[in-house]
């Protein structure tokens, strides 16, 4: 490839603790009211003097661990001295010469690997919101009138916040999608971030450049303001076609910051960044440095739990379940907990396990059946109230009875769902829904007999059809003993019997 792309990634993620980096104030990003979770700390007071949140270092630790990171024995914190409005101190306490994190990596599902340069802990800063036009604005003891007010929320400031950086290993918009999904999750198997993009609690920003015919690095250009991780994506595929068609136009790359429209599906450029900020980085005389010993990070990495890869690899493994459903139990970890519950109780509920052991063949087919109706008909239920299936009337042991139910053809597929339906809304168990509602499925074949010789006799058309090959009319016929028997027919017994009266 005449243009190769380089691009890295910087992402930001807001810590889920329950203070604030440096002070006591709560951090809750669901708060509505702006300027509540704020004290003297972090908003720089005369005199205040800030102190480590212990369970933030501890994340960020855990983090690096979980990336295979080399964890800092000795470190501090630094001051990052720029001026903006939504920065309290003039300056933000961060980390520059000795991250707590470095030398990483994580290895795409496509085969990709990525080396992570450095994760390390700072504080976030506020939020300003921008308003046009005039506004009125009253408080408690004045009332005034604003043209074209930018305001400033300081519940945000002092915000544990994690950035990790990335070596330039990506080569296009699908490998940034991947990684970014699956720091994602790892974020939240960890329990360190809600990782939220749509709330701001995990920022993606893209650097991306393209070598030059000889070789060697092109001029870098920075995205900002992404807000979601399809965006993000997008964003890199469009930037290295307008690059490399400014290149081959004879144009050159300028080097700036640049933004994305989502309505055009197109970077814009927002403003140019002829060079690198000086920000007088100094150690934060106003905190201890940190020291870890070997036990301290032995401590923190006991905490580690299973992560998302080797959650696929078990499901894979463990119940032979298709790469798709496995997929989905790995992203949605609430929905594959509970499929865990439902296989353990799987065989207790088996008419079969009787059996010292059952073939490897029937729990797959049980596990496989579970998967199918967690994934499309409980998720169906679940989306209409929000909810985890923790949160729902239906326990795994109730679930499990249904599924070796349908597995052994006590009640049809159709039967199942307005089951589900009702142990959804009450609670109860299967068996007395279905006792209740008279949905139990009819295999008996002398009960069935009398059903088919009727619908025979009704239909001497359709017989003759099926007897000159017409296969459509055996399935009419089987739908014919469905409908009178109200669906309590079983038709794979059904079949049989047709076939044989027909011979």
């Amino acid at each position: 490839m005449k243009y190769k792309p380089v691009i890295g990634l910087e992402i930001h993620a807001e810590l889920n603790t329950r203070t604030k980096m440096f002070c006591d104030s709560l951090n809750n990003p669901d708060e509505k009211h702006p300027n509540v979770n704020i004290c003297p700390v972090c908003l720089a007071h005369p005199g205040t003097l800030p102190v480590i949140n212990s369970e933030a270092v501890r994340k960020v630790i855990l983090t690096g661990l979980a990336l295979n990171c080399t964890i800092a024995r000795d470190t501090f914190f630094e001051r990052k001295n720029y001026f903006y409005p939504d920065l309290p101190k003039g300056y933000q306490i961060s980390q520059y010469l000795k991250p707590l994190c470095e030398k990483g990596e994580l290895k795409l599902r496509s085969g990709k690997n990525i080396r992570v340069t450095r994760i390390h802990l700072e504080e976030d800063a506020g939020k300003l919101i921008h308003e046009s036009g005039i506004m009125n604005h009253e408080s408690k003891d004045q009332r005034f009138k604003v043209q074209d007010s930018s305001l400033v929320d300081f519940n945000r400031a002092g915000v544990p916040l994690m950035e990790l950086v990335t070596e330039p290993d990506f080569e296009n918009g699908d490998q940034v999608r991947e990684f970014a999904q699956e720091l994602q999750l790892i974020l939240r198997y960890l329990n360190v971030s809600d990782a939220d993009m749509e709330k701001g609690l995990m920022r993606v920003e893209v650097n991306i450049s393209l070598t030059n015919e000889d070789g060697s690095w092109g001029t870098k250009v920075e995205i900002k303001n992404l807000n979601s991780i399809s965006v993000a994506a997008a964003s890199v595929d469009y930037e290295i076609d307008r690059q490399k068609q400014l290149l081959e136009d004879g144009g050159t790359v300028a080097q700036e910051t640049r933004g994305w429209d989502d309505n055009k599906r197109s970077t814009f450029s927002q403003r140019s960044k002829e060079e690198a900020h000086d920000y007088r980085y100094f150690p934060e005389p106003d905190l201890p440095p940190l020291r870890f010993e070997d036990s301290d990070i032995e401590n923190i990495k006991s905490g580690l739990p299973e992560l998302p890869q080797q959650r696929r690899n078990r499901f894979k493994e463990q119940y032979k379940l298709p790469d798709a459903d496995v997929e989905i139990f790995t992203t949605n970890r609430p929905l594959g907990n509970f499929f865990e519950h439902v296989a353990s109780e799987l065989l207790s509920f088996d008419k079969l396990s009787h059996l010292e052991r059952p073939s490897p063949e029937h729990q797959e087919r049980l596990f496989k059946l579970a998967s199918n109706y967690l994934i499309t008909e409980l998720q169906k239920h679940l989306a209409t109230i929000s909810a985890e299936p923790a949160d729902t009337k239906v326990n795994p042991e109730s679930f499990a009875d249904l599924v070796v139910r349908i597995f052994h053809k006590q009640i049809s597929s159709s039967a199942a769902q307005t089951v589900l339906e009702e142990m959804f809304k009450t609670g109860l168990s299967p068996e007395h829904i279905i006792q209740e509602k008279d949905l139990g499925q009819v295999s008996d074949t002398g009960a069935l007999e009398s059903v088919v010789d009727s619908v025979i006799e009704k239909n001497q058309k359709a017989v003759d059809d099926y007897k000159a090959g017409k296969e459509a009319s055996l399935k009419f016929m089987i739908g014919m003993v469905m409908r009178e028997s109200k669906g309590k027919a079983n038709p794979q017994v059904v079949e049989e019997i047709i076939k044989i009266k027909l011979k």
